[in-house]
């Protein structure tokens, strides 16, 4: 009887010592232990990290807005007055 592999897992090797391109065993089992799960949610979990702050997190537009919809867009915002925001985030009186 032949063993089918599944084609979405990949073979990960830990490295020997920790470095800038993996970390050994050791360190995983740390992670894991801190953050409560197995050493293959700790993986996933660097993984996701990474790709939060690597890939974009939205899907590609259609690149600039054409003068149509800048016009559509001006028809539907009141245009002219005086406009401010106010914010609470500083105290403009202390500054």
């Amino acid at each position: 009887m032949s063993t089918r592999v599944s084609t979405d897992q990949i073979a990960f090797r830990y490295r020997s010592v920790d470095s800038a391109t993996g970390v050994s065993r050791e360190t995983a089992k740390k992670l894991a232990e801190r953050l409560g799960v197995d050493e293959t949610q700790a993986i996933h979990h660097a993984l996701r990290e990474m790709a939060v702050r690597l890939l974009p997190q939205y899907e590609a537009d259609n690149g600039p807005l054409t003068a149509t919809q800048v016009r559509q867009i001006r028809k539907r915002v009141p245009q002219g007055g005086k406009r401010s925001v106010r914010s609470k985030l500083f105290d403009m009186e202390s500054a």
